[in-house]
């Protein structure tokens, strides 16, 4: 029975890290979308072509900005008293902010008032999208053994593919039944007024789970660290480095392929729905092919998996562009299904586990909410912004874009190389095990997860 119900209990968490962030991300993707393709008409419509983009564009860097203060938020408190309340706030912070987005009147009906409550429901987003990502990717890593840490963390990554598909999908259906006029009109609002039935249903599942046992004993205990923030500082700032260079590349190269892609296409190739229909198959394959690379790195460890991907977007910037500008889109789902199930969520799979091996149980929370989402206003958050910028700068040319993903690809590869990897000792004993029977195989989850 005992089995059984623990059984049920483990379903129940990774159904809760898989549906919460997928409702996170599908919001938290809709306004990157929108960013990409409504909002330079919708809120700066007096603007010149490249100066709407970039403003839309740093409206969405906006909510990427305030990530790490809601990461530092929930990192402090969750903590303190747990994972499972803050997942529960973050999630209806969230549904809260796009619902006022389908709500928000445009520029022609408000005037500048509009980009204000713009610029203020996208803080909303970012502080709940600060919030959301540690805790999802505790509750499940926590959760889990040390032989399935890996995969237990792909289900919070999982998510990001899911939201993705939901988010695209939303607004592919809804261009598609209503016609462009339409569509641009107010029928953008539709996919973010939907948000508020998905975190209905997010919260019911999410009120089902309680925090693993590792936190769970200390809290009671009386054990937790009062001022983790200030721990985390003091004796975790290389973790914390470490965490930070392994998310510039990663997320950099997502941003470039599910935001600036959309816009790059129309503006040189004036097509709008090319990317978005690529886009979305790759979503889709996402789901499966996620929790692999997290399953794999179980098996081999996080760091040989992660320094071939890093590797290999240093090498594929420059051979997406070159196919952006003059390939056949209809190939553009292969182009896609290389660049983000094969090379991006090689990395992102394993990154759950990754991130949280690298903090222990006291600083966690925080640990990981910093790690991932300074490396993400580093990295992803104010891509799509640069990335026009260095095409304007390089005479409507790709190549400055192509160079910077580069750089940043050579930064993550220099973290990974200095990250800890308790997955590959663990099957190194594993191992060890295998052909000398004898040798000691007891190894604590809980020690591996704080090397």
């Amino acid at each position: 029975m005992k089995t059984s119900e623990a059984l049920r209990g483990k379903r129940r968490v990774l159904a809760a890290a898989f549906a919460g962030t997928t409702i996170e991300w599908y919001d938290f993707y809709l306004y990157g979308t929108a960013a990409a393709l409504i909002f330079n008409v919708q809120y700066f419509p007096t603007a010149t072509p490249l100066g709407g983009t970039l403003a839309s564009f740093a409206t969405l860097a906006v909510g990427f900005i305030v990530r790490p203060l809601g990461g530092i938020i929930a990192g402090h408190l969750g903590d303190r008293i747990g994972r499972k309340t803050l997942l529960v706030a973050s999630l209806t912070l969230m549904g809260v902010a796009s619902t006022l987005i389908g709500l928000l009147p445009n520029f022609a009906q408000i005037g500048w008032w509009a980009v204000v409550g713009l610029i203020v429901v996208r803080l909303l987003q970012g502080l709940s999208a600060g919030a959301e990502w540690g805790g999802s990717a505790l509750l499940s890593v926590e959760h889990a053994s040390a032989r399935h840490r890996g995969l237990f963390g792909s289900f919070t990554q999982i998510g990001s593919a899911a939201g993705m598909l939901l988010a695209t999908g939303a607004f592919f259906l809804t261009q598609t039944l209503m016609g462009q006029e339409q569509f641009l009109d107010y029928g953008w609002r539709i996919p973010f007024l939907l948000s508020s039935v998905l975190v209905v249903m997010g919260l019911w599942i999410r009120w089902g789970v309680e925090d693993a046992p590792e936190f769970a004993e200390r809290r009671d205990a009386g054990q937790v660290d009062r001022t983790p923030l200030v721990t985390l500082f003091r004796h975790h700032r290389r973790a914390m480095l470490v965490t930070i260079g392994l998310r510039v590349a990663q997320t950099s190269l997502y941003y470039i392929l599910t935001v600036y892609l959309l816009t790059y296409l129309r503006d040189v190739r004036d097509d709008t729905t090319s990317g978005v229909t690529a886009v979305m198959i790759a979503s889709a394959i996402g789901i499966f092919s996620t929790p692999f690379w997290g399953w794999l790195s179980d098996r081999v460890g996080r760091k040989v998996i992660s320094v071939a991907g890093y590797a290999a977007i240093g090498v594929f910037g420059w051979v997406l562009f070159a196919f952006l500008d003059s390939g056949p889109l209809v190939l553009l789902p292969i182009i896609m299904i290389i660049a983000m199930n094969l090379i991006h969520d090689s990395i992102y799979g394993p990154q759950a586990a990754w991130f949280a091996e690298q903090f222990p149980v006291e600083v966690r929370y925080s640990g990981v909410s910093m790690g991932y989402q300074v490396g993400t206003v580093f990295g992803g958050g104010i891509m799509p912004m640069i990335a026009a910028l260095l095409f304007d700068l390089g005479n409507n040319t790709p190549w400055l874009i192509c160079g910077y993903l580069t750089v940043l690809a050579v930064i993550s590869l220099v973290a990974a190389l200095a990250a800890q990897d308790p997955a590959r000792h663990q099957r190194g004993v594993e191992l060890k095990a295998t052909f000398h029977p004898d040798a000691t195989t007891d190894l604590n989850p809980k020690e591996t997860i704080n090397a």
